[in-house]
């Protein structure tokens, strides 16, 4: 299917290719998943067309709250390596730690982070970054849109005072919110990231983080009490972003990293033509 895509791929062409995309991750995950995607071509799309493959691919991830080991291969591609290695690289995480994606043995790791296999290691070494982060940052991005629908549906349908709380200036409030943070972080990940790739990714990164915790905090508002139990799809979705918030550093780090690199700087970039 990827081998035919190009850059000008129509809308009903992306279209058929995020409904069998969609498809396949709401039926698998982990290796499964893996298997999956490399018979849909992924190898192909990430080298071809990667400004197509990984915001949709990503963004899938989170929306459908299953999990794939691409990311690796985003960074394998970047760095000029075999896409589908298993090669273990340390990636960066919140606090100056470092962990693993486990690729060898996914079904033995210990899932402890947000449900993946991730593995913590002691020590790393410096890897480009600015790809990953815009991927980690597009599954952000999903995982906050998966939050907002199920606010969404509960909003319509819980009733109280004889209507749907959805009428409730509070909860669109919290609502509106949301979509605001997360359009803008969508709005940030698709920056053409030509001049200064390290900054543009960092910030987007940033964003996407910003956006899925704010998600996580309103959509639980709206939610309520069912919100916090472990039989709501809320908490899978909520446990996720949190270590991808996490992944390749936080929100809170990347933006004091970016700050502290412009004011080094003395001047800050144009990265965006408005």
């Amino acid at each position: 299917m990827a081998a035919g895509i190009d850059h000008a791929m129509d809308r009903e062409s992306l279209d058929m290719l995020e409904a069998a995309l969609r498809k396949t991750m709401l039926s698998a995950s982990g290796a499964q998943l893996d298997a999956a995607l490399t018979e849909l071509g992924w190898a192909d799309m990430l080298a071809d067309t990667p400004q197509i493959a990984v915001p949709l691919v990503f963004r899938l991830l989170g929306e459908t709250g299953t999990h794939a080991s691409v990311l690796v291969d985003v960074v394998l591609h970047a760095t000029g390596n075999t896409i589908g290695d298993t090669v273990e690289l340390p990636l960066p995480y919140a606090g100056n730690t470092w962990v693993v994606w486990d690729r060898i043995s996914p079904t033995t790791a210990e899932p402890t982070l947000g449900g993946l296999p991730l593995r913590r290691e002691e020590e790393g070494y410096p890897i480009r970054l600015a790809e990953a982060r815009v991927a980690v940052g597009w599954w952000l991005v999903g995982s906050a849109r998966a939050m907002v629908a199920l606010a969404r549906r509960h909003a319509l349908d819980r009733v109280q005072f004889g209507k749907p709380i959805a009428g409730f200036q509070a909860v669109r409030h919290r609502l509106a919110e949301t979509l605001v943070a997360i359009e803008g972080a969508e709005a940030t990940l698709s920056l053409p990231a030509v001049d200064n790739p390290d900054l543009t990714s960092l910030l987007a990164k940033a964003a996407a983080g910003r956006a899925a915790l704010t998600a996580a905090k309103n959509c639980q508002q709206v939610l309520g009490g069912i919100g916090f139990t472990a039989e709501h799809e809320l908490h899978h979705h909520v446990e996720r972003v949190l270590v991808l918030d996490g992944l390749l550093g936080s929100s809170r780090e990347l933006t004091r990293r970016a700050g502290a690199g412009l004011r080094a700087r003395g001047s800050a970039p144009r990265l965006a033509n408005l």
